[in-house]
């Protein structure tokens, strides 16, 4: 099994190398929206009180950004899914005597070392932003397991679409409201009605709060970052499971 998804995995890495455009889709969009909405709303933000925020709101959208990366990045890596299938790999795969679930973490691990990757590149950047790195721990965490859960969910959708044009639409349709709705563009606990029960879960949100929390030190009741560490695993530990069950079920 691990032989198997370190084989996947690896492909993954020499694929992106290959494609060295996609360096730019992921990093460059996310990092040219940082700058744009970040300057551009930069006058009209106020942070609250007894949070100073010397950045303005370059410095807010700064976790939201990388989370936007990590977003971006988990897309692009899981469209090489419906490009096996299209080149007949994938069906050489589903047929090779390896246990389903080296498939499913080979393929989801190959896109987490990817966003990681392009993540550590983007927190080079908080020093412009007035972002101080704290808890490297929890941050190592969240990024790994937003990372995974992430490429984890785009995996899922991957595998129901056998073109890339229907990929797309779905996922500018479900993960990009998914990214607006994480308290990345406006604070979470300030959202009200409808908006904060899509946000309640939303588990994107939980990523995003907590990066909020280490990066810009802002502790929120609402919520903990305990809360938010547990589901951010519990969400990639989810994904992996569904895409196992997933494959298995094809696969018969």
């Amino acid at each position: 099994m691990l032989l198997a998804a370190y084989t996947l995995w690896s492909r993954e890495i020499v694929r992106f190398y290959r494609q060295r455009s996609r360096i730019v889709g992921a990093l460059g969009t996310p990092l040219i929206f940082w700058v744009l909405i970040g300057s551009g709303l930069g006058q009209s933000f106020q942070a609250a009180p007894g949070v100073p925020l010397q950045g303005g709101y370059l410095e807010y959208f700064f976790p939201g950004t990388l989370a936007l990366i990590l977003l971006f990045t988990a897309i692009f890596s899981t469209i090489s899914i419906i490009e096996d299938r299209q080149e007949g790999f994938l069906q050489g795969v589903m047929v090779a005597p390896v246990p389903r679930m080296a498939i499913v973490l080979g393929k989801i691990l190959g896109g987490t070392t990817l966003a990681v990757m392009q993540g550590v590149i983007f927190l080079a950047l908080a020093p412009l932003a007035h972002v101080h790195l704290r808890d490297f721990g929890d941050l190592a965490y969240l990024v790994v397991f937003v990372s995974f859960g992430l490429t984890g969910l785009g995996f899922l959708m991957a595998w129901l679409f056998d073109s890339t044009q229907g990929f797309h639409a779905i996922m500018n349709l479900v993960l990009f409201p998914m990214w607006i709705l994480s308290g990345a563009l406006f604070p979470a606990a300030g959202a009200a009605g409808w908006v904060r029960a899509i946000m309640l879960v939303n588990p994107l949100t939980y990523g995003v709060t907590a990066l909020q929390e280490l990066l810009l030190n802002q502790a929120t009741a609402w919520p903990s970052l305990d809360v938010c560490l547990a589901v951010v695993g519990g969400f990639a530990i989810l994904t992996l499971v569904a895409g196992a069950i997933l494959v298995a079920k094809k696969a018969n």
